[in-house]
């Protein structure tokens, strides 16, 4: 079925915590998707064509047109995520680079089914308001780009420099790859890959990643586990 619209109807629906099921919102019929999507998709170009609104507000009006519309049997939500890491990308906004939008919204899974639930009403009539998925879909964004933050700060270390006089002054010293990996060790919990360790350095090659890694197995700072593809690490418990 993959690359195929939905045959039949499909439901959004919620398993409330006494196990019974209830349908949070019923997208459009097998026969309007092909329309419906070709729509979403003109009408988000010729918006962006016009530049009159951001696309920070754009692209969430229209993922959450996609979501309404439900246009495939399974895996909508996977295909969301990578439209919106698309979309994002194309107007300059490269941040899922390096952090997980995925991640936050999974984190966050709650206030992301609220947000859809909210903005849906009215969306058949053409009476709805994105803007509760415009503002949950902006806070993801943001904190996406706060994480990244954080991490570009391990890049370097603020140290003293005494100066002849008696004073003291800042200066930024760029850190080694080594220190760099290190601290990025350090912000994980349980196990994690080389390439979870890469995604957080940007700044530096996946060589000296892997030697890096190696050197805290060697000062047994940190325990490798596997082989090959399947080979993750954890720190060692003090």
């Amino acid at each position: 079925m993959g690359g195929t619209y939905k045959i039949t109807q499909n439901y959004l629906k919620e398993t409330r915590p006494d196990g019974t099921e209830f349908v949070r919102f019923t997208p459009v019929a097998p026969y309007e998707t092909a329309p419906c999507i070709e729509a979403i998709c003109e009408n988000y170009r010729l918006a962006i064509e016009e530049k009159k609104v951001d696309p920070l507000l754009l692209i969430p009006v229209f993922i959450h047109d996609f979501l309404c519309i439900h246009p495939f049997g399974d895996g909508n939500g996977r295909m969301s995520r990578l439209l919106t890491l698309l979309l994002l990308y194309r107007n300059g906004y490269e941040v899922g680079k390096f952090i997980s939008i995925e991640k936050h919204i999974e984190k966050t899974k709650g206030a992301y089914y609220d947000a859809l639930e909210g903005s849906s009403k009215g969306w058949h009539d053409e009476a709805d308001d994105p803007t509760p998925f415009i503002k949950y879909m902006l806070g993801v964004i943001l904190a996406c780009y706060r994480e990244f933050e954080e991490r570009v700060e391990m890049i370097g270390k603020v140290t003293l420099v005494e100066i002849k006089d008696g004073k003291a002054k800042t200066a930024l010293v760029k850190s080694k790859a080594y220190d760099i990996v290190k601290a990025a060790v350090d912000s994980k919990i349980g196990k994690f890959t080389k390439r979870d360790i890469a995604n957080i350095c940007p700044s530096i090659s996946e060589k000296s990643v892997e030697a890096s890694l190696r050197r805290l197995v060697d000062q047994h700072y940190i325990e490798r586990h596997g082989a090959g593809r399947n080979s993750f690490y954890a720190k060692v418990s003090s």
